[in-house]
């Protein structure tokens, strides 16, 4: 998901400079809502993995195209052969000391040295490396008005009006915050601001949910399974987001939702939320950045006491009242 958001603002920069062109996106299919009524895209492509005869025809809709060039944001293998396969004359990526995989640079044509400190900023440099100009970033998500029917009954059927989020969740054990944790900010939370706790779960995040609704205490907060539509009418409709570095984080961010983010083993300046009005968690003197990935919650994040999460918050929303600037 994260992948995806920081993207966008790279095909808006695209859009910009070339009105008339033709801007494809080649997804895989449990994303491509992100890309639903984007005016920046012509058509989304799934890419269907599933079987052999999937994959060549995904392969044969974009040679048939015949496009100028293919932009690979992602510098994956997956993503790289691809973009070969498509028979795209200029093929534009990341170096092989930047690429996640980097043997993927291999399978472009022009590769370049990331510019910036957000990933955000290293997409628009291959952006711009096609021909984009300076522009200001833009998120162009669109909210369908059947996800926030759904999202409006779930929340009724628990009588809750004004609401906070937590996202336990993380992709990764190692860039998490313990539930417990969690459990105990929503007590400090709900008596703090007066309004209910919602909980987002992702695929095989169930545990986690519990675990947290467990260590909350009265009232507890509520644990709503959401696909990616509605995710993104309830986080649209929260007062702020309290979340690691995964991808419903990068989505309140990218619409616009005050964030806070706890970060350990990953890079707040790489990959935190985007605008500089939302507030990091992090205490570098326990931190390392190493995207490894690990099964155990890292020191790091462990270090991250409830008192801090609780001052971020308060600061996040008086940035919200003052409208003023901020450094992570």
């Amino acid at each position: 998901m994260g992948d995806v958001i920081h993207a966008l603002p790279a095909a808006a920069a695209l859009r910009e400079a070339f009105p008339a062109a033709g801007i494809d996106w080649a997804i895989e299919p449990k994303w491509q809502r992100l890309l639903e009524g984007n005016p920046d895209i012509n058509e989304v492509i799934p890419i269907d993995r599933k079987s052999a005869a999937g994959i060549f025809g995904t392969i044969r809709k974009l040679r048939a195209t015949r496009y100028d060039a293919i932009i690979d944001f992602q510098a994956l293998y997956k993503s790289a052969i691809l973009a070969y396969a498509s028979g795209a004359p200029k093929r534009i990526g990341f170096q092989r000391a930047y690429a996640r995989e980097g043997f993927a640079a291999n399978f472009y044509t022009e590769r370049l040295n990331p510019g910036g400190p957000h990933k955000v900023d290293h997409n628009l440099t291959l952006a711009r490396h096609a021909g984009a100009r300076n522009s200001t970033p833009r998120f162009p998500l669109s909210i369908r008005a059947d996800d926030e029917e759904i999202v409006s009954r779930e929340l009724a059927a628990h009588g809750i009006c004004e609401f906070f989020v937590l996202n336990p969740g993380g992709g990764w054990r190692s860039k998490c915050w313990p539930p417990t944790r969690y459990g105990e900010l929503h007590q400090k939370l709900t008596r703090n601001y007066r309004c209910r706790g919602v909980v987002t779960v992702g695929p095989h995040e169930g545990e986690l949910a519990k675990q947290l609704v467990a260590a909350a205490g009265d009232p507890p907060p509520v644990a709503i399974p959401l696909s990616l539509g509605p995710l993104m009418a309830l986080l649209h409709r929260t007062k702020f987001v309290v979340s690691a570095d995964t991808g419903p984080l990068h989505l309140a961010s990218a619409l616009g939702v005050p964030v806070v983010g706890l970060y350990g083993p990953t890079d707040p300046a790489r990959n935190g939320p985007f605008p500089s009005s939302d507030v990091v968690v992090r205490n570098p003197r326990y931190a390392e950045t190493t995207y490894r990935r690990g099964d155990d919650f890292s020191p790091a994040m462990l270090s991250i006491s409830v008192e801090q999460v609780l001052a971020a918050v308060s600061q996040r929303l008086q940035r919200l009242e003052a409208r003023e600037p901020s450094v992570l």
